[in-house]
């Protein structure tokens, strides 16, 4: 499937917007997959079949999905897979474009980090992901993207788009083109984070609420469940048993006495039903009138309405930066899918959606370009799991739950991680660009969504670290200075390395510019060869010094040590602060996995310890059963920066 390209089709909907540099996806390039992470402690994938299982590519396990990269090649490498129209929900909650990087809550386990008023971030605040798009970039991001959405939704599909008040009118009109204005359901509304904001002396009147647009993919699809429960429940009361309006039976005979109604009226229950109710107390003899009447208790639940401001729309659970509700997601879940159906979420940021997903019964697939996006989701849904495994034991220990405390069945167990388009330095994909711009000496600019921002008169471009620069980002570069055509600086195109065709490429731009007097030359700073850029790879890993041994049935690994320059450069970074000793290890790690069966390639999680609180440490010793033959066993340490290092040894 490598570089193919797979049609997509055109949007056809009324009315459309129009902004600068417009272009409908006809095409998109398909790239490759690498799995690079399993969590399948229940050994079950391979087990699971009947009508949920029975059109699951085969390429992929049977469990839930979770892609590292840039959504847009990710949901071309699905649709080209296998999953196009087989999602049942999507839910995303994109970029708002509101000029604020988004900030991930980092520290030391176990340590506190104090930022002086002033500073610029600090170790604490790591950026996740820029939000400060040129309105026309960031209405065409959306545009491609929803145009993948729509291929991927099954006919029966509904798709939820989070929004605040300042794009929503664009992304409505974008949406009912992609998706057809008789496919519009409803414009919701959820609680956001509530703030008072001054600007330029004077208070302003602050958003209280986001928004929800949810579309059908056809006319075929239907809401699951539209009813909210009530806060409280009011007493119920006695009602005549009197209906005149609908027939029923003329006489009653209950505890041995027979009951007639009023003159020209009908008893409201059959004899079955009446008889049940006499036995259960929800039917009496009025003691005053002689008469029947029946207990009505006032309805637990309504139907639900576009008011969803009785939950709350945001948290902060994991740390991650807009990280949704878990109430909220359980309603969106519930509303447009069913047990067994796939839900999906291309900005899945902390795997709320997915988290509620595999709670539910439900399917899933997860995307982010953000590796701490990644790896906060992958921890949430190992503990979910384990959780899960659990209670299966004790309610199979217990016999049959009681009748109201079923909890939905898994629809998996176990899920799998994979990076596509990957040429992975190992950093955060924000990160790695601020480190990049620092090192090469670019003005970042903001206000710019394509350009990172400015090395001396030329534009400046970062290509994305995962991968090479290809004749593909050079089209785009392309396609954005056409949609400029009032832009005349040279532009600096910086990336890792380059495929053999660019060099040719570059010739015959740059020869044309210097031969018909043209703007726009593209020069290339390829940081692992450039001589005097080149330095930018003595970024120092993380090292530990692990001791793994075996006994007759255990295998023992011992983490001895454990070292982040990384983490110890950005203490050392805050001088303005006195910089903390760290006494243990264990503060500067997050998570530790083990594989007991490593084969190089994709990294098996067979034991998890991820503290939940922060302040809680990794235990560093750990006992896992032998296997009975020489195996690989491979340690993963992600320190509290989001970088990993895998020991690998024989036991």
């Amino acid at each position: 499937m490598e570089n193919e390209k797979i049609e997509i089709k055109q949007a056809s909907g009324r009315p459309m917007l129009t902004w600068v540099g417009k272009r409908p996806l006809r095409y998109v390039t398909v790239f490759p997959a690498q799995r690079i992470e399993s969590f399948k402690p229940a050994n079950d994938a391979e087990k699971r079949i009947g009508d949920l299982w029975n059109d699951w590519p085969s390429a992929y396990p049977k469990g839930g999905l979770l892609f590292h990269g840039d959504n847009k090649e990710v949901l071309a490498h699905l649709l080209a897979n296998g999953f196009r129209s087989k999602v049942n929900l999507i839910y995303i909650d994109p970029p708002f474009n509101t000029g604020v990087d988004y900030i991930r809550k980092v520290t030391p386990r176990g340590m506190k980090i104090e930022k002086l008023e002033g500073d610029g971030y600090s170790f604490t605040e790591q950026i996740q992901y820029s939000n400060n798009w040129h309105i026309d970039a960031y209405l065409q991001f959306l545009y491609e993207r929803l145009q993948l959405a729509r291929e991927m939704l099954a006919e029966d599909g509904i798709i939820f788009i989070r929004m605040d008040v300042h794009f929503g009118y664009y992304l409505k009109m974008i949406a009912d083109e992609i998706f057809g204005q008789d496919n519009f359901q409803n414009e919701i509304v959820v609680n956001r984070i509530k703030k008072n904001v001054t600007v330029k002396g004077r208070r302003t009147i602050p958003n209280a609420v986001d928004y929800l647009y949810v579309y059908f993919r056809s006319l075929q699809a239907e809401f699951k469940n539209v009813l909210r429960q009530l806060p409280e429940t009011k007493p119920g009361y006695w009602h005549n048993m009197d209906s005149p309006a609908i027939p029923g039976p003329r006489r009653l005979t209950l505890g041995g006495k027979t009951y007639y109604p009023s003159p020209g009226a009908h008893l409201k229950f059959p004899q079955t039903q009446a008889e049940e109710m006499w036995n259960k107390g929800l039917i009496r003899e009025n003691p005053k009138t002689g008469m029947l009447e029946y207990w009505v208790q006032d309805k637990d639940y309504v139907n639900l309405d576009s008011d969803w401001t009785d939950i709350p729309g945001y948290t902060f659970k994991t740390g991650y930066p807009t990280e949704n509700a878990e109430k909220l997601l359980e309603r969106v879940v519930q509303v447009g899918s069913k047990r067994g159906d796939l839900v999906m979420d291309f900005f899945v940021g902390s795997g709320t959606t997915a988290a509620l997903a595999q709670r539910l019964g439900r399917r899933w697939i997860g995307c982010d370009i953000n590796k701490g996006a990644i790896q906060t989701t992958s921890k949430r849904l190992q503990t979910i799991i384990l959780e899960q495994i659990a209670a299966q034991k004790r309610s199979s220990r217990k016999g049959e739950l009681l009748p109201g405390n079923e909890k939905p069945t898994p629809a998996q167990l176990s899920f799998a991680a994979y990076r596509v388009n990957d040429y992975d330095l190992q950093l955060q994909h924000d990160e790695a660009i601020n480190l990049a711009c620092a090192h090469v000496g670019i003005t970042r600019t903001k206000a710019d969504s394509f350009f990172n921002g400015t090395l001396g008169n030329s534009l400046a471009k970062i290509i994305s670290f995962n991968h090479p620069l290809t004749l593909m980002d050079l089209d785009e570069v392309r396609r954005e200075l056409e949609a400029r055509p009032e832009e005349t600086r040279d532009v600096t195109v910086v990336a890792l390395g380059k495929e053999t065709a660019v060099d040719a490429w570059l010739d015959d731009w740059n020869h044309l510019r210097k031969k018909g007097n043209l703007p726009n030359k593209i020069n290339v700073i390829e940081l692992r060869t450039d001589p005097k850029y080149g330095k930018f790879f003595e970024h120092k890993p993380a090292e530990a010094r692990v001791k793994i041994h075996r006994t007759a049935r255990k295998i023992i690994v011992d983490i001895q040590d454990f070292i982040s320059p990384t983490v110890i450069e950005r203490l050392q970074r805050q001088a303005t602060i006195p910089v903390p000793a760290i006494d243990d290890w264990r503060a500067m790690v997050d998570s530790v996995m083990i594989d007991a069966s490593y084969d190089g390639v994709v990294f098996e999680v067979a034991h998890s310890d991820v503290p939940e609180k922060k302040d809680t440490l990794v235990s560093g010793h750990y006992e896992l059963d032998y296997p009975g033959t020489e195996t690989v066993v491979a340690v993963k340490i992600t320190d509290v920066l989001g970088e990993e290092v895998i020991v690998a040894q024989k036991a």
